[in-house]
């Protein structure tokens, strides 16, 4: 009897599968099951094998294998794989790094070269530290150079246009060193959350920095055209290393970004260094490569590798033997998508072939230690932690080093660090630890390496209808031990962590934590201990609390240096500017404090503007003074009493809004993206609801043209459920839609 057991998708996973990867026609009709979707996969993968002399017995033995480890759920590959395997379009890689170079023409080359992996279901990283600073003279026009973050904005506006993979927009990675001379404007660019919505951006720290900053020294700017210190009205340019990690520190704490790379540190450990430069990582930061290079990433899902909940032994509680297994045949599947992807342009595929990278990783780490009764911050998660990492390189190496015998070394060996080793290896890079935000959905596992975002959260289903669920191993154990209830499950929901929560046993409090229980430094402790079995790099979230300080966050970027981190992404809860702000108050006679609200004119000009909602036709009327709105009307027709009279009270309250002189960006993202139940496509674009219609004649007429993309991704754009910021990717857990 064959040690993987098919495992029923639930409900979620089934909704996702439908949703996004399985076949449909040209209606939106499903054509195939998740079964076939898993043997389609398998059967075309397992065809690589022929470029090595296998028979078509041995190619459907092998075919069994990787149907055997996806079925189970005990490894999926990453979405482009599971979407394109043995379709039309291909393309099964996930990551990419494209050059920037200091040219109008190599600029826009390489947009068109990202709008086209984009379109095929890739996302690009970029390094801009290549670009010479905004108003350096351009000798070939005499005109006055933008910049990079200038060229960022034109990148973000392309990639906005193009619909990733027709499943998702794309994304990108910013990266700029931290010795550019544009690295203060670089830092702030995203102070503004509205602006530059498809990047994720990292500061690329160097050793030289670090070290600056540990003795409270000045560093110099380097030219980018020279190499040389950049010079300024004649003088050489230094800054001071203190003011500017207070600078990376502060808006890190403000928004989440930038977050960090250490980029010498990425160079020194890259196994193809120092024939080949890193200089940027995919969206999510996990996937260092030099320029056109790409990854094709894999997943393990560790739930599935426990034996016995109960021994006091966790090695004797892990099945490392059916492990060792899955390890070995996804190796062999993903190297086998290498010679069957479809890549996008001619340089991917030479640069690819040519090192061979691929990056298997893990999810399901939290639902492991939560079935071995571990808690996430224990020194026993990090010893399993260190022997779990440590058993899938070397299993991944060897298989790698085996399938070099028969296969042949991968192109680039003669200048890797492999050579000097005398260690054949059919793979420059075997191990990566990615976000699994769709994937993990499908294989009903927690993400990545994430601690638990909540025990409970919201689910949209048909027609707008919300349920709730539940860990599935909280719930059998509250089932278990006869304290489950709708109530229960209720106040859980409403809560990030489960301390607070008196009526559940404190021995399930202290397995069942969330990201909101876990402090920053137990956060980088673990991902330190994945960093150092990872070949590549590892994607996740150092969570604080919306109490953190500044001091706070400066201590964990020095920290992840300390302990040989490859980069951080931090997150500050309820960072992300998603409330209207106070507007300006004054005292009352009764010492109340009370917001100024401007009186009504007796005379307002406007405009009124008609838009297609699933409720009917909606007019919008807004009326102006001094050329900002100034309050707002509505009616819809044919729609009923009721929805009349919520149209008028969203319009009454937005024009008090306007009134207290709340910015209209504001109230545009308290409304965008509201869900309904009768959700439309009008004038090129999906109507959520009627405050989600008002939002976007809102925008149309007043809000910053300069930002494309309207949607805070703390609501779904597709589902408009609650979205979480893990590895550095909004994801939702509702619809499987993620902004990486």
């Amino acid at each position: 009897m064959s040690k993987y057991i098919k495992t029923e998708l639930s409900d979620n996973a089934l909704a996702v599968l439908k949703r996004r990867y399985l076949l449909k026609d040209s209606n939106g009709k499903v054509l195939e099951t998740p079964k076939e979707l898993f043997t389609r996969v398998a059967e075309f993968i397992a065809q690589a094998d022929k470029n090595y002399g296998k028979s078509d017995t041995e190619i459907k033995n092998t075919a069994q294998k990787f149907y055997d480890i996806i079925s189970s759920l005990c490894f999926l590959p990453n979405s482009p794989t599971l979407m394109n395997a043995g379709r039309a379009n291909g393309q099964l890689s996930a990551c990419f790094v494209l050059p920037v170079g200091d040219s109008m023409e190599e600029i826009f080359e390489t947009n068109k070269h990202a709008a086209m992996i984009h379109k095929s279901g890739g996302g690009t990283g970029f390094s801009f530290s290549r670009l010479r600073p905004r108003n350096s003279i351009v000798a070939s026009t005499s005109g006055i150079a933008s910049g990079p973050v200038s060229f960022m904005t034109v990148f973000d506006a392309s990639t906005d246009a193009v619909k990733q993979g027709g499943t998702r927009r794309g994304a990108n990675m910013g990266v700029l060193r931290i010795d550019h001379p544009d690295i203060l404007e670089f830092i702030s660019c995203k102070e503004n959350t509205n602006k530059i919505t498809n990047f994720n951006i990292s500061v690329a720290v160097t050793d030289s920095f670090m070290e600056a900053l540990a003795d409270n020294k000045s560093f110099p700017l380097i030219d980018p055209r020279t190499q040389t210190i950049y010079k300024k009205d004649g003088k050489e340019v230094y800054q001071n290393a203190q003011k500017l990690f207070d600078t990376i520190v502060a808006h890190a704490w403000q928004t989440g970004e930038p977050g960090i790379i250490f980029i010498d540190r990425m160079n020194r450990l890259n196994p193809t260094s120092p024939c080949e430069t890193i200089e940027a990582t995919n969206p999510c930061g996990e996937q260092p490569l030099p320029p056109y290079d790409s990854c094709n990433l894999g997943s393990i899902n560790l739930s599935k590798f426990v034996l016995d909940t109960k021994s006091a032994d966790y090695n004797d509680s892990v099945d490392w033997e059916k492990l060792g297994d899955v390890v070995r045949t996804a190796l062999h599947f993903l190297d086998n998508v290498i010679d069957l992807n479809c890549y996008p342009l001619k340089q991917i595929e030479e640069q690819t072939k040519k090192n061979r990278r691929i990056g298997l990783g893990v999810m399901g780490w939290a639902d492991m230690l939560v079935q071995l009764r571990i808690p996430y911050n224990s020194e026993s998660a990090l010893q399993l932690a260190e022997e779990i990492s440590a058993f899938i390189e070397l299993e991944a190496r060897k298989h790698s080093s085996e399938l070099a015998k028969t296969r042949g070394k991968f192109p680039n060996w003669e200048n890797s660090i492999y050579k000097d080793q005398n260690i054949s290896m059919r793979n420059a890079t075997v191990t990566t630890i990615a976000p699994t935000g769709t994937i993990s959905i499908i294989a009903d596992c927690s993400s990545g390496i994430e601690p638990y975002y909540s025990i409970a959260f919201e689910r949209n289903v048909m027609d707008g209808t919300k349920l709730l669920e539940v860990n599935k191993y909280f719930k059998a154990l509250a089932v278990e031990q006869k304290f489950f209830s709708e109530e229960l499950l209720q106040d859980i929901a409403s809560k990030r962590t489960l301390s607070d929560i008196e009526t559940i046993p404190k021995s399930l409090k202290s397995i069942f934590l969330t990201a909101a229980d876990i402090s920053s430094e137990e956060h980088i402790k673990m991902q330190a201990l994945f960093q150092k079995h990872s070949d590549s790099s590892v994607s996740k979230t150092i969570n604080f609390k919306e109490s953190a300080t500044t001091d706070d966050v400066a201590k964990a970027f020095e920290l992840a240096y300390e302990l040989g981190c490859k980069g951080l992404t931090i997150y500050r809860d309820n960072s992300r500017p998603n409330q209207v702000l106070a507007p300006i108050r004054s005292k009352s006679a009764n010492n109340q404090i009370e917001p100024i609200v401007e009186k009504r004119p007796d005379i307002l000009q406007g405009i009124t503007e008609k838009m297609n909602t699933g409720y009917g036709n909606l007019y919008v009327t807004i009326n102006v003074k001094d050329g900002k709105p100034f309050e707002v009307f509505a009616h819809i027709g044919k729609s009923g009493y009721t929805t009349m009279a919520d149209t008028e009270a969203i319009c009454r309250l937005i024009s008090l809004a306007l009134r207290s002189q709340i910015s209209i960006e504001k109230i545009i993202s308290q409304l965008r993206s509201i869900g309904g139940a009768n959700q439309i496509f009008s004038g090129g674009a999906k109507v959520f609801s009627i405050p989600d219609a008002i939002a976007q004649i809102l925008h149309k007429h007043f809000g910053d043209k300069n930002s494309s993309n309207l949607t805070s991704y703390e609501i779904c754009p597709s589902c408009s459920s609650s979205m979480r910021f893990e590895s550095g990717c909004y994801n939702c857990a509702s619809c499987g839609y993620s902004n990486c």
